[in-house]
C-alpha cells in the first residue's frame, strides 16, 4: 500500500504558476506509474498528466496545451506538477495517483492509490 500526500496548492491570480508535489510513503515509487487528476465542483474527475516508471513516457490532457509539466524524482519518492499560465478554469482539487504499472495511464480506474487532494484556486 502506498500513501500519497499532495501539497503546493493555493490561491493564485490568472496567469500565475504553482508547483504541486506528491510525496509517497510505504513503497518506493520507482516502479509505479504516477498520475495527476483534478476535480472541479460539480464535475467529474479529469485526467491531467501521467508519467511512467522511468519518466520517458508522459501523457498530458489536451487542455494542458504545454502549460503543465509532470516530473518525478524517484530518489525523493515524489512526483511534481508544474503549472504555468493558470486560468480560472484550472480551479479544482488536484489529486495524485499511483499504480504498480510500467506505463502511464489516463483513466482514474487504473490507479489503486490516491492522495487526499490539494486545492488550486485561480482568480480572474
Amino acid at each position: 500500500q502506498v500513501t500519497l500526500v499532495e501539497s503546493g496548492g493555493g490561491l493564485v491570480p490568472a496567469g500565475g504558476s504553482l508547483r504541486l508535489s506528491c510525496v509517497a510513503s510505504g513503497r518506493a515509487l520507482s516502479t509505479y506509474a504516477l498520475g495527476w487528476f483534478r476535480q472541479a465542483p460539480g464535475k467529474e474527475r479529469a485526467f491531467v498528466a501521467a508519467i511512467g516508471w522511468i519518466g520517458g513516457t508522459i501523457h498530458y490532457a489536451d487542455f494542458v496545451k504545454g502549460r503543465f509539466t509532470i516530473s518525478r524524482d524517484n530518489a525523493k519518492n515524489t512526483v511534481y506538477l508544474q503549472m504555468n499560465s493558470l486560468t480560472p478554469e484550472d480551479t479544482a482539487t488536484y489529486y495524485c495517483a499511483a499504480d504498480s504499472k510500467r506505463l502511464p495511464m489516463r483513466k482514474d480506474v487504473e490507479y489503486a492509490n490516491w492522495g487526499q487532494g490539494t486545492q488550486v484556486t485561480v482568480s480572474s
